[in-house]
C-alpha cells in the first residue's frame, strides 16, 4: 500500500508535465522520481519482524524533520534513508541477539517504530533515538517525550556528532523541558558499571577518530536519570555491522556492552 503511494505520485506528477517547458518537465520528472523511491524506501523502512507483546521490545522513534534538514551532511543519502531510521533494521535485530544470549531478558527478535505524535509510545519502557541534530520536534511529540519521560520511560540518544548537530538537540529539548539541562555523566555513574565495566568508555566513534564522545545525561525530580546520550558516537552502527568484517570485532563487542548496560540499568532504576 505505501509502496503504491509513492508511484501514483510520482504518476500524478508526470501526468501533468507533458504540455510544460522543458526545464519544468526535467523538474517534474526529478520529483517524481524522488515520490516513487520514497514510496519504496518507506515500505522497507517499516520492515519489522513479527513479535510477541509480552516480550521486551526496544522502541525506535520516528520523528519530524525539517525538508532542508535531509540536506545538511548528505543525509538524506545512506540508502536515502530518514535520519531517524539509520542502522535500522539490522542494528535493533543483532542487539536483540546479544541482549538475549548475555542476561534473561525475554527479547523480541528486533524493534518496533514508533512515534512521539502516537500514544503506542508509551507501551515500550526504552526507546532508540538518533540523528537528533535533524530532529524537529512537533507541539505533541514535545508534550508525549515530555510524559513518557516523566512517567519513567528511557531514552538511548544516539548517532550524533559536531556542535550544530548538538545545538539542535539542545534547543528541541527546551521544547520538552524548558527547566533542565544535559549534563555530562561521570565514569562513576552505576549506568557504565551495572552489568559490563565500560567505565573506561574508550569506544572510539566508528566514523571518526578524531572525535571525542561525551555521554551526557538528564535526570527527573527524584534523581532517576531519563536518558543517556551518546554525543560524538554511534554504537548502533557497531551493532549494525557486527556480523561483518567492515567493523572489528572487538569494537563491535564493545558497542553491544554498552547497549546491554543502558537496558538494564533502566530496567532496574
Amino acid at each position: 500500500m505505501k509502496v503504491t503511494r509513492g508511484w501514483n505520485l510520482g504518476r500524478r506528477i508526470l501526468s501533468g508535465a507533458a504540455s510544460m517547458p522543458a526545464r519544468r518537465r526535467a523538474l517534474c520528472l526529478g520529483l517524481a522520481l524522488a515520490a516513487s523511491s520514497l514510496g519504496g524506501w518507506w515500505a522497507w523502512a517499516q520492515r519489522e519482524l513479527p513479535r510477541i507483546e509480552n516480550r521486551f521490545t526496544l522502541a525506535r522513534i520516528r520523528f519530524s524533520t525539517s525538508f532542508f534538514s535531509y540536506g545538511r551532511r548528505g543525509r538524506f543519502g545512506g540508502g536515502g534513508q530518514a535520519p531517524w531510521s539509520h542502522d535500522w533494521p539490522a542494528s535493533e535485530e543483532n542487539f536483540m541477539k546479544i541482549l538475549a544470549e548475555v542476561t534473561r531478558v525475554d527479547v523480541n527478535p528486533g524493534g518496533h517504530i514508533v512515534s512521539f505524535e502516537d500514544e503506542d509510545v508509551f507501551r515500550y519502557p526504552i526507546a532508540y533515538l538518533c540523528e537528533v541534530g535533524f530532529m524537529q520536534l512537533s507541539e505533541k511529540e514535545a508534550h508525549n517525550m515530555r510524559e513518557y519521560l516523566l512517567r519513567g520511560g528511557f531514552l538511548i540518544v544516539d548517532d550524533f556528532r559536531g556542535p550544530n548537530e548538538l545545538y539542535n538537540f539542545v534547543s528541541q529539548l527546551k521544547l520538552v523541558f524548558p527547566d533542565r539541562s544535559l549534563e555530562e555523566l561521570p565514569r562513576t555513574h552505576p549506568i557504565f558499571t551495572c552489568f559490563y565495566d565500560i567505565s573506561n568508555l574508550d569506544l572510539e566513534p566508528p566514523y571518526s577518530r578524531d572525535l571525542r564522545p561525551q555521554y551526557l545525561g538528564m535526570k527527573d525530580d527524584a534523581g532517576r536519570l531519563m536518558m543517556v546520550v551518546d554525543y560524538n558516537n554511534d554504537i548502533s552502527d557497531y551493532w549494525e555491522w557486527s556480523a561483518n568484517p567492515f567493523q572489528r570485532i572487538e569494537d563491535t563487542n564493545e558497542a553491544f556492552k554498552y547497549g546491554v548496560n543502558y537496558v538494564m540499568y533502566a530496567l532496574t532504576h
